[in-house]
């Protein structure tokens, strides 16, 4: 067979099944759809909700428990509305970009995009002396990013800037969020879970 036959004609980039392969080698745990009507029921709502099943499903699925108890939180989650969107997608981006998680970053510019929201700004939360950036925007990555680290190194003068520019309820969601994106994303890269197309979805902007 020659090397050809598993690239796609236009982009060279590998097959659908090459990728997903690559995937499960990469996964340390099995992420393909287990047996029975939970496996069936991911599978469902991650192809009507994203267009795709969703790694993390299929590895959270072998505990069924940490599965249901996820979804009902992440329900919640989306119920937030304090915090402006696109804050929200900064944090958590930057959260990901931090821990490594290429999963969240490519799950995050596909909701990001799906959202309208600018992807140019999330691009690039590794250089928040971008022009592109609010003052409010860069203290957001800055808080996002201290608040990451082992341990946490966020100063009281940043935590008073933002709370005099979002309101306190605003400043518990950032802070909620950050954390929450922290589960996230350490979960899925202590679990092997890479990004699967997600983004693809999307015109990226130019660097």
């Amino acid at each position: 067979m020659s090397t050809e036959s598993t690239e796609s004609p236009v982009l060279n980039l590998p097959l659908p099944e090459i990728e997903y392969q690559a995937r499960q080698r990469l996964a340390r745990v099995p992420i393909t759809q287990p047996p029975g009507l939970v496996g069936r029921l991911i599978g469902w709502t991650s192809r009507t909700m994203l267009g795709k099943e969703a790694d993390n499903g299929y590895a959270m699925a072998h505990n069924p428990r940490v599965l249901f108890a996820t979804l009902m939180f992440e329900r919640r989650v989306q119920k937030f509305r304090a915090l402006d969107p696109m804050l929200h997608s900064l944090a958590v981006m930057t959260v990901a970009v931090d821990i490594g998680c290429s999963w969240c970053v490519d799950f995050g510019y596909f909701a990001a995009n799906k959202d309208g929201l600018d992807l140019a700004k999330l691009q690039h939360v590794t250089q928040p002396a971008w022009a592109g950036y609010s003052d409010t925007e860069r203290r957001v990555i800055e808080f996002a990013r201290d608040a990451t680290a082992t341990p946490a190194q966020v100063s009281d003068e940043l935590v008073a800037a933002l709370r005099a520019e979002l309101g306190d309820k605003a400043l518990v969601e950032l802070t909620m969020m950050v954390a929450i994106e922290n589960e996230r994303s350490r979960f899925n890269a202590a679990l092997g879970l890479v990004s699967q197309g997600f983004s693809a979805s999307c015109r990226l902007p130019a660097r």
